[in-house]
Order: C-alpha cells, then sequence, then structure tokens
C-alpha cells in the first residue's frame, strides 16, 4: 500500500459512475481512501434531492457497501477540529477536519476554490481535482488504475458499455485528461 491518504469529498461521490471509479481506485492499494460519516450524509443528501427516484435505503446500502469494502476508510473523531478551522464555505470544514485527523495528503473535490491553498499548507495537504488526482495515479501505476478502469467497465450489464461509450460516461464526469490518458494507456 502506499504511503498517501486521499479524503473524497461528498461532490466525488456522485453521480455515481465517478464514485464507482473512485472506490475501484480505491480498491488498488496506490493509496488509503477516507471519509467520514459526515461526508456521507452530504453526498447522499445531495442525491436524494436531485434523485427522487432513488431512496435513502438504496445509498444508504451503498454507502454501507463502500465502508465494507475499503479498509480503515471512516475517519471518526475530527469534529473537535472544525471551531479552529477557516474555510470560505464553513460548511466545507467537517471535510479539512477529517482529513487533518486521519493525516491525508490529499482531498480530491471539485470545489477547490472552497479549499485554499494557503489554508491547506497549514496542514501539508492539497486539494485536487479528480482528473488531476486520477492522472497522478495514471503516472504512479498505469497498469493498476487500467485494471480499475476495466473492472468497472466490466460491471456494467444495463446497459453494458464498450470502451468508447465507458470513457463518454467518464468524460462527462469531468475527467477529461483522465479520459485522454486512459485512451491512449489503456484502451488502443
Amino acid at each position: 500500500m502506499s504511503n498517501f491518504t486521499a479524503v473524497y469529498d461528498a461532490c466525488v461521490l456522485y453521480p455515481a459512475p465517478l464514485r464507482d471509479f473512485l472506490m475501484e481506485l480505491a480498491l488498488t492499494d496506490l493509496f488509503r481512501a477516507r471519509w467520514s460519516e459526515s461526508i456521507h450524509q452530504e453526498w447522499i443528501r445531495n442525491v436524494l434531492k436531485s434523485r427522487p427516484d432513488l431512496s435513502a435505503e438504496q445509498l444508504n446500502k451503498t454507502k454501507e457497501l463502500m465502508n465494507s469494502h475499503v479498509r480503515d476508510s471512516v475517519v471518526t473523531n475530527y469534529e473537535t477540529l472544525i471551531p479552529a478551522i477557516e474555510l470560505p464555505d464553513p460548511d466545507d470544514r467537517h471535510v479539512l477536519a477529517a482529513a487533518i485527523r486521519c493525516n491525508a495528503s490529499v482531498i480530491v473535490t471539485f470545489n477547490l476554490k472552497d479549499f485554499p491553498a494557503d489554508t491547506l499548507k497549514l496542514y501539508d495537504i492539497d486539494a485536487q481535482h479528480p482528473d488531476e488526482f486520477i492522472l497522478y495515479l495514471l503516472d504512479l501505476k498505469p497498469l493498476a488504475v487500467c485494471t480499475a478502469a476495466e473492472r468497472q467497465r466490466q460491471r456494467l450489464k444495463k446497459p453494458p458499455k464498450d470502451p468508447e461509450e465507458y470513457l463518454g460516461t467518464l468524460l462527462r464526469q469531468g475527467l477529461p485528461q483522465t479520459v485522454s490518458r486512459l485512451r491512449e494507456s489503456c484502451y488502443l
């Protein structure tokens, strides 16, 4: 297992295709993936707002599967750190507090502006867009990332997706550089 820890912000845990790819990557042992119960509550709440066809029970099952498949994934005992943290959006303090508590190197998030580099630098943490994060993993171990992507693609049954359709799905998740690298490294 690699020596760095990444905290997944709630915004990268929905929609499902990005969450599923990040979960496959968490199983590679290239890094330690972490999140908190508060992060789970946030992504589940947001999914329920935008997807009334899904139930809290379904999403809680997904949460439980995430927790059970990635060892030591749930960060606890970070709440006392929250009051001392200053961020542009006070509602994001719990994410940084969890990252501090588990000695994370990176927070994977789309909301880079909500995690200013000068603040994170105090804790030796970086915020990275998921595209940048996955590119780093591709540089680290391209075969492991390609294998994770292919595992995810092969699991898709309703409907199944060929490699180009799968890459199109990842492109719609905001991962243009990742798609380009996966296309040349894994699907040529």
